[in-house]
């Protein structure tokens, strides 16, 4: 084949540091403008974000030369800095270490989009550790309870 041709579209959702509720509205539009901008600059698509104060969702596609864990390593260390110089009171602000990635397949976009987008319509039924313990579930992630939050 002569050329390289994918469709590589995730879900990744990760938290504040002690899910602390951090992302008030004040922050919330434009920390997902500026990770948007991050996501571009990586040479990725960025499709939907959304989250709640303590946690993120983003539906994104990505490229084949490129790690999930670089991408997730460059978003989070520029979005925290750039929160640290924007928003000096919120000086403490840091993301959480780890981070959960899904495949989306392209007939399941639409609704992974519109799950990314209405956050706080699902949160209304469950928190957050329930949220991502269902995901991890539905997704046939192995894990330990114990250490999937901090």
């Amino acid at each position: 084949m002569s050329g390289t041709y994918s469709l590589i579209l995730l879900h990744v959702v990760f938290s504040t540091k002690g899910r602390a509720a951090f992302i008030k509205p004040e922050l919330q539009s434009r920390l997902y403008d500026y990770i948007s901008g991050i996501v571009r600059a990586e040479k990725g698509t960025l499709y939907a974000i959304g989250g709640m104060p303590d946690h993120i969702h983003v539906l994104l596609r990505w490229r084949t030369d490129g790690t999930i864990a670089d991408l997730m390593r460059t978003v989070k260390s520029r979005s925290s800095l750039w929160v640290h110089q924007t928003f000096p009171a919120f000086g403490s602000f840091a993301w959480q270490e780890g981070y959960a990635a899904f495949s989306v397949s392209k007939s399941a976009e639409a609704d992974v989009k519109a799950y990314v987008e209405k956050q706080a319509e699902h949160h209304r039924k469950r928190d957050f550790e329930q949220e991502l313990l269902a995901l991890l579930r539905a997704h046939g992630v192995s894990f330990d309870p114990q250490y999937v939050f901090d």
